[in-house]
């Protein structure tokens, strides 16, 4: 007995000592850096992969100790571990370049130092040595992933070597041989190391950074090459013809192995069931619950017999992954749009996520995202599974401990229960999270179903649908109305935030500048239906005047005839256009639903310069393509134009520089300009600078080209994503009128405003849906059947 205690505290020491560091230092980048679900993930799930290798490994030697030098093997994969968060981190949009360089720079600085110490303390073994090259590895990987997105997705092949040649020793027999000594192996690794730990750090000329990379694929192909031809020369020439006997200690590895799969198959079921579906509520904390569920389906398979116990588990497996990707698929819906994945609408998103990532980080980035994403889907579907199907056939070998367990936990979760216990407030101890979660998904099913009926009540309720021209918009006869929607712009921008001074002193100056060229402006705030993106929500809402939350919802609003803003305009006499920049095909429903007269996209603008992220041009030259365009031409109908404005679009990373209008030309000058990326360091600061140029760029405009007969209704189309509003934020966002015309302002005074382009904390807040009547009641128009 004290020999198996000793057993088992030299193969879970080390692990447990690991994956406690490895939780540290990831809770120490989430205070400093931050991370997102994605480093989380990552980084526990890397965390668990080492230690789980570690703890077989020692098992099957149950002779082999960690000595000094094993220690700091185990520190330096602690370090990959949290360089792995930081790499996924970057996957997602939220570059830390520095922190990941850091952790990867240290982690190669150990790897000089372990080696040293192992031969100074006479400790050198080959789990050691074994140990030392997965570490490697592990490190060469995830750099490889870090710098793939700059160099190109060719680098992977760096990161994938390693598993490669595992994989093929898998099939092959003659390719699991052990390898000489070679002191060139080591040296080829550690250039894997440094070379692309420079390449992530980005202080080379991206070319000089390809070139180096490259040559260290070449050494490490010519590494693997040399280990691979060995191999083949000293293959065994005939298969052994006796059994090979099992080396001592066997057993006992194979016992350790089962105890950890065992272990690992509850952790994960407990984990699955518990874990909650907001990123705001992911904290140690919040996995310290019962779930009653887990109890009462380990409850069953020890009632039921051998047949009914493999259907139960083939059942409860594959709803608990199910329900483990809804919780996955709502952390991302919470973190980006601030709301849970709707699993009625939401997957009509999927095709256009993938192309706006693509627009956003390029093409190679967001296939590695999007495989990453894959990948996790298929493990949260079928780890859980399996991990059901493992804990209901250990419990029912070991009846009477599972019989006393159930109990001890049923009774405890009584007693917690009634007691109303938290560890954490709003997370029970005595959980029943995961059916509660079931449930509401049905129920939210059932809810999105019914909702079509309720809207269509909606569009028809709609009391301007056959007002005439001569009705509508008469208090802005002869005036260019623009209907301007700052991508992103929401009340973090102005107000309660680190950056929302410096915003707010842009809007005072340019304020006070365009009153000293006669425009006056007051502003207020609507709560737009969508948060985080979906932009098109917010523009269907605001002319329509029905709240558009969902893909379902803004079908039916494009087929019917319900009554838009532009449509009114367009029946008084103005000419309708939109300008979208970010669009690159046919838009049907510009013509078919709002009828616009024309419809400006980045292939008819004439824009000769490059893109900067998702924004296909920079705002100055939107607004300089609509004045060269529309409003520039003489002998004309008034205008009505609804422009969407992208700069200010995430990944904020590429923000363009403001220039004097007269060097514009047709953008090709921009190729040669500047691009502030202040956004890859910081999300927050990348948004406000974003924010900043795209309203410089605004008033700029106003009073380059701003005329007597010049309305600008400028407003977000919705917050920006959770990463920089934070969690809870509102759904507000900015909204304001500039006019010359002193009557413009005086129909709106009854809308009780702040007076400029800045709302206060006091100001009215609506809901988006009613602007649309407010603003035509407010000039003049008369809804049907009104004398």
């Amino acid at each position: 007995m004290l020999e198996r205690r000793r057993t088992l505290r030299a193969v879970w020491g080390g692990p447990t000592a690991g994956l406690t560091g490895q939780v540290v230092l990831l809770a120490v980048l989430a205070e400093t850096v931050g991370l997102g679900p994605a480093g989380w993930a990552t980084g526990l799930a890397a965390g668990l992969v080492v230690d789980a290798a570690l703890a077989l490994a020692l098992g099957r030697e149950p002779s082999q100790r960690l000595g000094p030098a094993g220690w700091m093997t185990l520190a330096r994969a602690s370090l990959v571990v949290g360089a792995a968060s930081l790499a996924a981190e970057s996957l997602a949009g939220r570059a830390h370049v520095a922190a990941l360089v850091a952790l990867a720079a240290v982690a190669l600085a150990l790897d000089f130092a372990d080696g040293r110490i192992a031969r100074r303390t006479g400790t050198e073994s080959a789990l050691g040595a074994r140990l030392d090259g997965e570490v490697d590895a592990l490190l060469i990987l995830v750099l490889s992933v870090a710098v793939a997105p700059s160099v190109g997705a060719w680098v992977l092949a760096i990161g994938a070597a390693r598993y490669v040649f595992l994989a093929a020793g898998w099939m092959i027999v003659w390719m699991r041989a052990p390898l000489p000594r070679r002191d060139w192996r080591k040296v080829v690794a550690a250039t894997q190391g440094v070379t692309l730990t420079v390449a992530a750090a980005g202080v080379l000329p991206l070319t000089l950074t390809r070139a180096g990379v490259a040559g260290a694929l070449v050494l490490l192909a010519e590494s693997f090459g040399r280990d691979v031809w060995w191999l083949w020369r000293h293959r065994p020439a005939a298969p052994a013809t006796e059994a090979t006997p099992a080396p001592a200690g066997h057993g006992r590895a194979r016992a350790a192995a089962a105890a950890l799969l065992s272990g690992l198959s509850v952790l994960v079921v407990w984990a699955a069931l518990v874990a909650p579906d907001r990123p705001g509520l992911l904290t140690p904390g919040a996995f310290a619950r019962l779930p009653i569920e887990g109890i009462l389906v380990v409850g069953l398979a020890l009632t039921l017999p051998p047949r009914g116990r493999r259907v139960l588990a083939g059942v409860a497996g594959p709803l608990l992954g199910l329900l483990v990707v809804v919780k996955l698929l709502d952390v991302g819906f919470f973190t980006a749009f601030d709301r849970p994945f709707n699993p009625v609408d939401d997957w009509s998103y999927a095709p256009i996520g993938v192309e706006t990532l693509r627009d956003s980080v390029g093409r190679t980035s967001a296939n590695l995202a999007l495989t990453g994403l894959a990948l996790l889907a298929v493990a949260a579907l079928v780890l859980p599974a399996l991990a059901v199907v493992r804990l209901t056939r250990i419990a029912a070998g070991h009846r009477r401990v599972s019989l006393q367990a159930v109990a001890a936990l049923g009774a405890a979760w009584v007693l917690c229960w009634a007691a109303g216990a938290e560890l954490v407030s709003g997370a029970p101890i005595a959980s029943t999270s995961a059916a509660s979660l079931a449930v509401g998904e049905v129920q939210a099913v059932q809810d999105g179903l019914r909702d079509r009926a309720r809207f269509a009540a909606d569009l028809r309720n709609d009391r301007y649908r056959f007002a005439t021209g001569d009705r509508l918009l008469t208090g802005l006869r002869g005036k260019d109305v623009l209907l301007v929607f700052v991508e992103s712009y929401g009340q973090v921008a102005v107000q309660g935030s680190s950056f929302s001074p410096k915003v707010d002193a842009v809007l005072d100056a340019r304020t006070r500048g365009l009153r000293a060229d006669g425009f006056a402006s007051r502003s207020g705030w609507l709560t737009s239906p969508t948060f985080g993106g979906i932009s098109w929500l917010a523009h269907s809402t605001l002319q329509s005047g029905v709240w558009v939350n969902s893909p379902t919802r803004y079908d039916q609003l494009v087929g019917s005839d319900r009554f838009t803003l532009s449509q009114a305009f367009q029946r008084a006499g103005w000419r309708a256009v939109d300008d979208v920049p970010s669009d690159d095909r046919p838009w049907h429903d510009g013509s078919s639903f709002y009828h616009f007269d024309k419809v400006y996209d980045r292939r008819n603008v004439g824009y000769r310069g490059p893109t900067y992220a998702y924004a296909s041009m920079p705002d100055q030259f939107v607004w300089l393509g609509l004045q060269r365009l529309e409003l520039g031409k003489a002998h004309r109908r008034p205008l009505f134009a609804e422009v969407d404005l992208v700069s200010s679009h995430e990944p904020w990373t590429q923000v363009p520089p403001l220039i004097d209008w007269n060097r514009v030309g047709d953008g090709s000058i921009f190729t040669r300009l500047p691009v502030d990326m202040a956004g890859n360091d910081d999300a927050r600061q990348g948004y406000a600078h974003s924010i900043e140029y795209t309203l410089r760029t605004l008033f700029s405009y106003v009073e380059h080209y701003g005329r007597k007969n010049l309305v600008l209704v400028v407003l977000g189309d919705h917050q920006p994503a959770t990463v920089v509003s934070g969690q809870g934020a509102s759904h507000n966002v900015p909204i304001s009128v500039i006019a010359h015309d002193p009557g413009v302002m005086r129909r709106i005074a009854g809308w009780h405003w702040a007076a400029g382009m800045r709302p206060t904390a006091g100001s009215p807040i609506w809901p988006m849906s009613a602007f649309r009547n407010r603003f035509l009641d407010a000039f003049g128009s008369q809804p049907d059947g009104a004398p």
